[in-house]
């Protein structure tokens, strides 16, 4: 699915980084950068651009392979690994920040990859993410189509023990990035750090 969806020319999501991304990344620490079912690059790039090292993984290929044209057209390199987050190992205490922007995955594989996040942060490490709430099917505006797939605020804090919330909030906000997510959307978004 994801493959074909980025076989086109165009930047399915754009080429500028998520806002709320783009508002706290001087949150994370120096260091090595994780970014999550990153697809096209536009956050990977965005944070290579401030100076972090970044790692991008994503399902797709051709996803990657834009996200190394990105960063070739703004001077600056990311590592990409085409990895699906079912089979991906999370190394322990091995990274700086993870950030994971609307990376939608199956309840019990979400669960799953959260616990590794906590254990694959090094001391001090932040995490960041946005992604849809239940509450986006009645914006239909992006996201996936199916409740089970969306997070709130309890259920990542239920994930993430281990990590200490320093923002944590459910809103509604204009979105725009791209085609697929954009207009009105209801999302959950939190930075939380290991001690």
């Amino acid at each position: 699915m994801w493959d074909q969806r980025y076989d086109v020319e165009e930047y399915v999501y754009g080429k500028e980084p998520n806002d709320f991304l783009r508002q706290h990344s001087h949150l994370l620490p120096e260091g090595e950068i994780l970014c999550l079912a990153e697809g096209e690059g536009r956050n990977a790039v965005y944070l290579a651009e401030q100076g972090y090292h970044v790692t991008a993984i994503d399902a797709s290929a051709i996803g990657l392979s834009k996200a190394h044209k990105l960063a070739l057209e703004r001077n600056v390199s990311i590592t990409t690994q085409v990895a699906d987050l079912e089979q991906y190992k999370f190394a322990e205490e091995r990274w700086s920040g993870i950030v994971s922007i609307f990376a939608h995955l199956p309840p019990l594989l979400r669960k799953r990859v959260h616990q590794n996040i906590v254990h694959s942060l090094r001391p001090g490490g932040v995490f960041l993410l946005e992604a849809y709430t239940p509450a986006q099917l009645q914006y239909k505006t992006g996201g996936p189509p199916v409740a089970e797939m969306m997070m709130d605020l309890q259920s990542l804090q239920e994930e993430l023990v281990g990590l200490q919330f320093i923002h944590a909030q459910e809103i509604v906000r204009e979105v725009h990035e791209g085609q697929f997510h954009h207009g009105t959307s209801a999302v959950v978004q939190i930075i939380a750090r290991r001690d």
